[in-house]
């Protein structure tokens, strides 16, 4: 069974920077696969923020190009989030899916439990 554990959230101030972490565990599915990042804010649907393919290929939703970064090593996920904004503040979720080029967001099917971003002065 595959399990994502994330870690890195918490409170911060507008402007600054966080990295976020997912430890991927139990198996994936087949060699090639989609790993990323979504986010929920209260009131709002989740919406996709990162994702990487085992080939390297990365996708930013509009908000988080130039300022979020996704990026693989073995089995983690890491998200680094700069120039954080209040508009940012949202439970993060990693994410994974099934290998489809590019990586679009409809393909990941599988999320963690979450870890809670603030950003607020």
């Amino acid at each position: 069974q595959v399990r994502l554990a994330e870690s890195g959230g918490g409170s911060v101030q507008p402007g600054t920077s966080l990295r976020l972490s997912c430890k991927m565990s139990g198996g994936y599915r087949g060699f090639d696969y989609c790993s990323g990042w979504f986010r929920q804010a209260p009131g709002k649907e989740r919406e996709g923020v990162a994702g990487i393919g085992t080939d390297g290929s990365t996708r930013y939703a509009d908000f988080a190009k130039g300022r979020f970064t996704v990026s693989q090593d073995r089995d983690t996920v890491y998200l680094q989030m700069s120039s954080l904004e209040p508009e940012d503040t949202a439970m993060y979720y990693c994410a994974l899916g099934t290998y489809f080029g590019g990586c679009p967001f409809r393909v990941f099917d599988l999320w963690g439990q979450g870890t809670q971003v603030t950003v607020s002065s």
